[in-house]
């Protein structure tokens, strides 16, 4: 079991969710999050926002999945950001969980 975290721009909520429902995932949380970028090292001509710190509306994806659907998962979301048509992209964090303590009725 790994807890599969994915984050985007706003933009992609809906390709997420779609993308986590065709590859099984039908178990997740997210929320809206505020992503900041500090520009202050970027030369003037690449920070088009012209502010140091910029604000992004993204989204923040969590899902406990197994090894084989983690691997469907993270090779779709290369494929989505090979057809992004965006600056950004969806980034994807994989960390392994040691314990775990479902309580069912």
């Amino acid at each position: 079991m790994k807890l599969l975290i994915i984050t985007a721009v706003k933009t992609f909520e809906d390709k997420v969710k779609n993308l986590l429902a065709g590859n099984r995932v039908l178990t997740y949380s997210y929320n809206t999050v505020t992503g900041y970028r500090n520009s202050t090292q970027d030369a003037v001509e690449n920070n088009w926002f012209g502010t140091q710190m910029n604000k992004t509306e993204s989204v923040l994806f969590f899902a406990f999945v197994s090894n084989e659907t983690l691997e469907n998962v993270y090779k779709s979301i290369e494929e989505l950001n090979k057809t992004c048509d965006i600056h950004s992209k969806v980034h994807i964090a994989v960390t392994p969980i040691e314990k775990i303590n479902s309580l069912k009725n």
